[in-house]
């Protein structure tokens, strides 16, 4: 099963693309994909329902959330009421090693993504402030990486044995699916993506063309 992990829709304030056009880009250009996750930047939408739209499309259509931190930008997976009193979704300035207990501790995946990106990307950060704590996957294949931002996330990923995922960083709807991550086990729902992500089960794969 193919879900691209990392996608932003116009809730995020510079996403452009509504979540039906992507499921109508999915299907009608075969993209190869069975689904995608919403990952809105400093939040996590509990407003929306987007079961109609997976049932109509025949798509997984889940839900996490981008967070900053001094070590570059996080994606969330098994976001929960009870995470978000945590910590404050909406800083700019979050401590990584606290995201990640805080998840941890409620049972959600962090994930640092694009991490080979300058200023936003994890790498970025190691020389100022050390390899940290706790991470255990890394995003290692980006939608919207440019240069070699993959290959230093890559490497990184292999110096440090960080699990890597894929995920197409999409604001715009022609942008969905460059990258995804690929499961062995079928994924529906939240429980079973952390799940999975917990399991190792997965690699990043690339449909960029």
């Amino acid at each position: 099963m193919i879900i691209d992990l990392h996608t932003h829709s116009i809730k995020s304030d510079d996403g452009r693309a509504k979540v039906q056009n992507y499921c109508q880009w999915i299907k009608t250009r075969d993209i190869p994909i069975d689904g995608f996750v919403l990952t809105e930047h400093r939040q996590f939408d509990f407003e929306s329902d987007y079961t109609p739209l997976a049932k109509e499309f025949d798509l997984v259509i889940l839900k996490g959330a981008e967070v900053e931190t001094e070590y570059g930008h996080v994606l969330v997976f098994g976001v929960t009421e009870a995470l978000t009193k945590q910590f404050n979704f909406s800083s700019i300035g979050l401590p990584l090693v606290e995201v990640i207990e805080k998840c941890e501790g409620l049972g959600a995946v962090p994930v640092p993504c694009h991490p080979g990106r300058p200023r936003v990307g994890m790498s970025a950060h190691l020389g100022e402030y050390g390899i940290p704590k706790g991470v255990r996957i890394v995003e290692t294949l980006n939608g919207g990486s440019r240069n070699n931002e993959d290959e230093i996330a890559q490497s990184m990923a292999a110096q440090q044995s960080y699990l890597g995922i894929g995920g197409s960083d999409s604001h715009i709807v022609s942008h969905v699916g460059r990258c995804a991550t690929k499961f062995t086990n079928p994924v529906e729902s939240e429980m079973e993506l952390v799940e999975a992500l917990n399991a190792g089960e997965f690699n990043a794969v690339s449909f960029k063309t």
